[in-house]
């Protein structure tokens, strides 16, 4: 029977796998994820079982996945972060309100780490890997300062709580007061300007 043969035939085809597009993967200059039909250098084939499912799927060349996100390190942990001057409630005198702050970690400050300083709550500077911070000009008064360590992510890792110090900024006339001004030392000294260097008392002889 010519129709039951050719109703056999129609069964057989239908039941042979489909065959396969090679599919091959790359990863691109903006670093995503490609997956395309077409063989290219640095591209790798991938395997994909064959399947029996007839319906028609629209061919795509070439399909982007997005970039791969990076994998964040554990946050790493200081068992020691203090401030080593000012000592703390410790009274500083400069007349130019010049202070020095040294900071002083356990362990040692790691790669890609950064302090930052911060007075009376506000950051000093841009955060760096020095432990020495040089601040000018501080109003007289009680100041807090702490430290922060931050990683190359930017997270916050350790912080010190504030800690007070007090300011006194020695005036030119008590620094007068205290060491007088010599002759010479007029315009030399900040606190003996020659307009206050006294006239020198000249002895004279009348002509006879």
């Amino acid at each position: 029977m010519p129709s039951l043969r050719a109703l056999l035939s129609c069964l057989l085809l239908a039941a042979l796998p489909a065959v396969a597009t090679p599919i091959y993967t790359y990863i691109d200059a903006e670093g995503n994820r490609v997956f395309t039909d077409q063989p290219r250098k640095n591209a790798k084939r991938l395997d994909v079982t064959p399947t029996n499912n007839m319906s028609s799927t629209p061919r795509t060349r070439d399909v982007k996945i997005g970039p791969a996100q990076p994998v964040k390190k554990p946050m790493f942990h200081y068992q020691l972060l203090r401030i080593l001057v000012p000592e703390p409630d410790s009274t500083v005198r400069s007349g130019e309100g010049k202070v020095i702050v040294t900071v002083s970690s356990d362990p040692a400050l790691q790669d890609g780490h950064r302090y930052l300083l911060l007075l009376d709550g506000q950051p000093v500077g841009a955060p760096g890997r020095s432990p020495v911070f040089a601040l000018d000009n501080l109003d007289r008064g009680t100041h807090q300062i702490s430290v922060e360590i931050y990683d190359e992510l930017g997270r916050l890792l350790e912080k010190t709580p504030n800690q007070p110090f007090h300011l006194q900024r020695i005036s030119l006339n008590q620094k007068r007061l205290a060491n007088p001004c010599k002759a010479e030392e007029y315009g030399v000294r900040p606190e003996c300007p020659l307009k206050d260097k006294p006239e020198e008392k000249r002895s004279w002889v009348p002509f006879l």
